[in-house]
């Protein structure tokens, strides 16, 4: 890729290193960016759905469930954007694919909302 070219894609901090992989790798990172967008999106539905739709679920636990999907939803659209950071800057680098970063606390997360609705459903 031509430098005056690189110049311009944003994040310059990974598109200025290295060279261009193969468009496949790229896009696969791509996807995967979207796929935790889509599970943000998720996160941040049900944490307002929670609170917005008459779920028979005790007020406190709704509420404790509502801000954990909430935050889990920022977090994997955080994990988003630096996974797909990491991955495309180490691709260019020709370095190994770095692991996930935040996988285990959303899977906590996902238990500890569900462990939440499910105590708020019985009380």
């Amino acid at each position: 890729m031509s430098e005056g070219r690189a110049r311009r894609r944003f994040p310059q901090s990974v598109y200025a290193l290295g060279s261009d992989p193969d468009p496949r790798f790229s896009l696969a990172n791509e996807r995967t960016f979207l796929a935790w967008i889509r599970t943000a999106l998720a996160f941040l539905a049900a944490g307002v759905a929670l609170e917005a739709l008459a779920v028979p679920i005790a007020p406190g636990y709704r509420l404790a469930a509502s801000a954990v999907f909430v935050v889990l939803g920022m977090l994997a659209a955080v994990q988003a954007w630096v996974g797909w950071f990491r991955v495309e800057r180490a691709m260019r680098e020709g370095r190994t694919l770095p692991p996930l970063t935040i996988g285990a606390v959303i899977a906590v997360g996902v238990l500890l909302a569900t462990l939440l609705v499910a105590v708020g459903l019985l009380a």
